[in-house]
């Protein structure tokens, strides 16, 4: 299983590059336990929405003015990677001043989503300086509450040593109660990410808990089932961590539970080649699968234009068929399957709270289904 890049979408809107002054500023700390405080009150659980500074441009356009802060307590704004020489590559269009000042009043932290060239500063400490004074300098004279850092992905005992020197260092330039710090995880990978020693240096854990299906697949997974079905055939293209039952189940032995947030995906796949769940793609390769977003293209085919919605009552997910029984399968979640994650993740399992890739991947230019459904079962038990 690979996950898809949270960078790449982003990328292809840059249209310069910044590189930023090293100069580390004084973080100011007085604010630190009152903003913790003011989102622990008004939602008992973490609702984090990724939130990608290119949604702006899409059709239909999801802006600032769209974004329910209420509905939130932390908002990752992706993304700024760093280069080969440790400088952050700035898109043009990323600075946005009013997001984290409306997130700000509404008791809402915003964290710079960052990545980037981790090998470079893997194996030079003079990029890795520099991407721990840039971030520094760029998070606190913007007014970010912190960092959530996304490594797709760390591969041996090499890669999990530098982890923990980068979030170590990374925390003594940000200190807690100030600053968040998050990292994104996806559980099949869990041994190269060192949980057991980042635990005491960043605030919590997101759980990448979707793309079981997609083009690197041989046949039509669900994205990500919140019980495992066991009538999958191909259980190691998903494996370890394949459902949110089983990845709450190996992280509890690492890490407590109020560090966990899970995943929750606002969109889905198209097998255009299969016409059943767990069929097996011609070939042996789904290399035609292809990603659709459920406000823009999911939601509009729910039992129209010759698309019938099933449900798996072991995954406790919904999935599309064509009427006709021609090629065609669509994983995806709706609002009641992301309820049910959310509301099992959090109050039945005790986890700390939840997350989404991405905040406007729902939005079909009126409402919000998958996020209303999220906000739903976070306050439930209040």
């Amino acid at each position: 299983m690979r996950i898809r890049s949270r960078f790449c979408a982003d990328l292809l809107l840059v249209g310069f590059v910044a590189a930023f002054s090293l100069t580390p500023l004084q973080a100011q700390s007085t604010e630190s336990s009152l903003k913790g405080a003011a989102i622990q009150q008004r939602l008992p659980k973490r609702l984090v929405a990724d939130y990608t500074y290119g949604s702006k441009y899409a059709i239909p356009p999801y802006d600032i003015a769209q974004i329910p802060f209420h509905k939130l307590t932390h908002i990752n704004y992706a993304s700024i990677p760093w280069g080969p020489d440790g400088s952050l590559q700035i898109p043009s269009g990323f600075m946005n001043p009013e997001l984290i000042s409306r997130a700000h009043a509404a008791g809402v932290q915003v964290l710079l989503l960052t990545g980037g060239d981790f090998a470079a500063a893997e194996n030079d400490p003079h990029v890795l300086d520099a991407v721990i004074a840039n971030l520094q300098n760029f998070v606190t004279a913007n007014d970010y509450d912190g960092l959530d850092i996304d490594w797709e992905f760390p591969q041996n005992a090499t890669d999990e040593h530098f982890f923990n020197t980068l979030m170590t260092r990374l925390r003594a330039a940000l200190p807690s109660p100030r600053y968040t710090l998050s990292i994104d995880v996806a559980p099949w990978n869990t041994p190269f990410y060192g949980v057991k020693q980042l635990r005491e240096k960043i605030n919590y854990f997101n759980l990448m808990v979707y793309d079981c299906a997609g083009p690197w697949t041989s046949v039509g997974h669900f994205n990500s089932p919140i019980f495992w079905d066991n009538r999958d055939p191909q259980p190691s293209e998903c494996q370890p961590g394949g459902s949110d039952q089983q990845t709450i189940d190996m992280f509890l032995k690492l890490v407590p539970p109020l560090q966990i947030n899970m995943g929750t995906p606002f969109y889905g796949y198209l097998y255009p080649d299969i016409n059943q769940l767990f069929g097996a793609c011609p070939t042996g390769s789904c290399s035609t699968t292809f990603a659709q977003t459920y406000g823009k293209n999911i939601k509009q085919l729910i039992n129209q234009q010759g698309w019938t919605r099933h449900y798996d009552s072991v995954a406790m997910v919904p999935y599309l068929l064509k009427d006709d029984g021609s090629p065609g399968f669509i994983t995806y979640d709706d609002a009641d399957s992301t309820y049910v994650r959310v509301w099992y993740s959090d109050w039945t399992r005790g986890v700390g709270g939840t997350f989404m890739w991405a905040l406007d991947e729902d939005y079909d230019g009126h409402s919000q289904d998958l996020l209303d459904a999220m906000y739903r079962a976070t306050i439930k038990g209040k």
